[in-house]
């Protein structure tokens, strides 16, 4: 086991945390074209990767949908679509399970065959999984592995106890899911209560998956309130015009090559008004903090009232991650350290459509071979 290192410092070390996830302009030696996982490279050209889940007005996956279907802009500009697929590609996924002494008893034990379930069966073999526990801190039990039973033997010996340092765990999650081997990533949470034990600032937390190409997932066990399980997904998809966020400085994720420095902001950035962690005495699933992880990462928030829903909701998360389309498209250019909005629209049929919500582009330090 690798236990994670206590989150002292990190609120601070966010944008560090961020450096390590960045974009990437991709300049290839020699004006050649090099060529990545289907998408193709121009010296200079950086390109933007999207997965856009869309669904109909009953909450049902749409399938079939081809490349002049789909419509892209980038800060209200559209944007030609330079890779398209509307094939399964394989994930690089993470699950952060909550282990809290909450969890104790029937839920965990519904937690690991939901997972195993997941993991064998509703998952491509071709898929790599890392997974994470958290009680009073987060835990790295299994890392990279496309092995299922390595992971079900780490299950098997989860012993429940302790607090909820759900935000330290998901700071720790993210950056190792971007790190990942195939160019779609995503994190899945599943938790039985509020934080109560991490360092980590929320708004800051934001920030750093804004950040990322990471699709973020919660599921939320709480039996007092309303489920969301088997009902159109609306309130987690963005509004027509996202709302603009203040500029980040660190380098937006993009498949190949490597990554430039990261360069320290030289302003702090606004902090984002949403609750800390531990500042909430009740230990409910606080569901505006796990919307604000998990939203504009092109993800979403499900509420469930008992861990025997588990089963469905994770099944549910996979069949999202089957039917997701993967497009990717050229940036702007302009690498001014600011947020830039995406909006991805289907031209045709009355559908909605969720995905992420910007990037940030970075400058490169003045000098510096990128």
């Amino acid at each position: 086991m690798n236990r994670a290192e206590p989150a002292l410092h990190r609120v601070p070390a966010a944008a560090m945390l961020a450096a390590a996830l960045g974009a990437v302009t991709l300049v290839a030696a020699g004006g050649q074209t090099p060529q990545q996982g289907g998408f193709r490279f121009r010296t200079g050209i950086e390109l933007v990767n999207v997965a856009a889940t869309v669904i109909d007005d009953d909450g049902r996956f749409v399938s079939g949908l081809r490349k002049e279907d789909f419509a892209v802009y980038e800060d209200g500009r559209r944007k030609e679509i330079s890779y398209f697929s509307n094939e399964r590609v394989p994930v690089s996924l993470g699950i952060a399970l909550d282990t809290s002494g909450s969890m104790a008893g029937d839920k965990i034990v519904a937690a690991r065959k939901a997972l195993n379930r997941f993991l064998d069966d509703l998952l491509d073999p071709a898929d790599e999984i890392f997974v994470y526990t958290f009680d009073n801190a987060p835990d790295l039990i299994q890392d990279w592995t496309t092995d299922r039973g390595r992971i079900g033997g780490e299950l098997a010996r989860i012993s429940p106890r302790g607090g909820t340092a759900l935000y330290d765990t998901v700071a720790d999650a993210v950056p190792h899911a971007q790190a990942g081997h195939h160019r779609k990533k995503a994190l899945v949470v599943i938790s039985d209560g509020n934080d109560t034990s991490s360092q980590t600032d929320v708004g800051a937390l934001q920030q750093m998956i804004r950040q990322t190409e990471v699709l973020v997932y919660a599921i939320g066990i709480d039996g007092r309130a309303t489920p969301t399980l088997g009902t159109p997904q609306r309130p987690v998809f963005p509004p027509r015009r996202p709302p603009r966020v203040p500029p980040i400085p660190s380098p937006f994720p993009l498949p190949g090559g490597r990554r430039p420095p990261f360069e320290p902001p030289q302003q702090p950035t606004p902090p984002i008004n949403l609750p800390r962690s531990g500042g909430n005495a009740d230990e409910r699933v606080n569901v505006e903090a796990l919307r604000a992880i998990t939203d504009d990462s092109g993800g979403r928030t499900e509420i469930i009232r008992t861990a025997s829903d588990l089963n469905p909701a994770t099944a549910s998360v996979a069949d999202e991650l089957s039917k997701q389309y993967f497009l990717g498209y050229e940036a702007s250019g302009v690498q001014d350290g600011r947020w830039h909005t995406i909006r991805v629209e289907v031209l045709h049929g009355h559908y909605r459509v969720r995905a992420r919500r910007g990037y940030v582009a970075s400058p490169l330090a003045a000098g510096r071979e990128p």
